[in-house]
């Protein structure tokens, strides 16, 4: 006489699930203008920050080495056309 035992388990009901590989991100690097046309400026004081040159330095402006545009004189920042489709910033004082 053949008998036949079914044993049921109880096991977890849920799939063994790997770890996914997104979930991460870069911090922004804060890019942009940082004082508007007709602002006052101290000498010294960031006016645009960029990658490349999206704004080229004019008058009384200078450039750093991560092409950060900055003032070199107290005044007012001045934002210009060259051309028709690049810009300058530049600082003219009072």
């Amino acid at each position: 006489m053949l008998i036949e035992i079914n044993v049921l388990k109880c096991m977890a009901s849920k799939k063994g699930v790997g770890s996914t590989k997104n979930g991460r991100d870069s911090e922004s690097k804060r890019l942009g203008a940082k004082l508007s046309d007709g602002q006052f400026c101290t000498a010294g004081s960031i006016i645009y920050r960029q990658r490349g040159t999206k704004v080229h330095p004019g008058n009384n402006v200078g450039r750093g080495g991560d092409d950060t545009l900055y003032s070199k004189i107290d005044g007012i920042v001045k934002f210009e056309r060259i051309g028709r489709d690049k810009k300058q910033a530049s600082v003219y004082a009072e």
